[in-house]
């Protein structure tokens, strides 16, 4: 089976994907080898604020406006671990170097310089992550259940949540609206 690598690529969910995990999300791909993938959902905001996530962990925030960061839903697995996207890719006690520009940590040190407004310039919070086992992905590629393309930093941290499943897409040339969710119904 021929293999491809969609590490910092987006996935984005097809119309036609009702899965209530991924309808209508962008998942940035962290990992993706023979193993398997893991991404994090960066357009499904949750009503929780990070501040809440300092005061929950009992870390010192007020020193810049971090703390009304929403927090995002960034998928099914370990929804009680948090994950932070971040640009530049700085090095923290716990971090995964995706590119050159992004890394993805884990650490309680990035959530705390964030806090005291000395934590990389942008950063997207998360509880959770998405993963396939290995082939997994591949399955569902083939089945039509995602697009993909090339992550960009502005879809990640510039663009409103709301706009990143069609933004994501039009950056690939893909008009997510004219495309039909039901089969038959174009």
């Amino acid at each position: 089976m021929d293999s491809f690598d969609l590490t910092n690529h987006f996935l984005i969910a097809m119309p036609s994907l009702n899965d209530p995990n991924f309808s209508k999300t962008v998942t940035y791909m962290c990992a993706h080898n023979n193993e398997g993938a893991m991404g994090i959902v960066i357009n499904r905001p949750t009503e929780m604020e990070l501040a809440e996530v300092f005061e929950q962990m009992s870390i010192e925030f007020g020193l810049s406006d971090a703390d009304q960061q929403p927090v995002y839903l960034g998928g099914p697995v370990h929804r009680d671990r948090g994950f932070i996207i971040h640009h530049p890719a700085t090095s923290w006690e716990s971090s995964i170097h995706v590119t050159s520009e992004l890394a993805v940590s884990t650490s309680r040190d990035i959530l705390e310089a964030i806090g005291a407004g000395t934590g990389p310039r942008e950063s997207l919070v998360a509880l959770g992550y998405a993963g396939w086992g290995a082939g997994q992905l591949e399955q569902e590629m083939r089945q039509n259940s995602w697009l993909s393309g090339p992550a960009s930093l502005d879809i990640i941290f510039r663009t409103p949540a709301e706009l990143r499943w069609q933004r994501a897409a039009e950056q690939m040339g893909v008009n997510l609206s004219a495309m039909s969710s039901d089969v038959g119904h174009a």
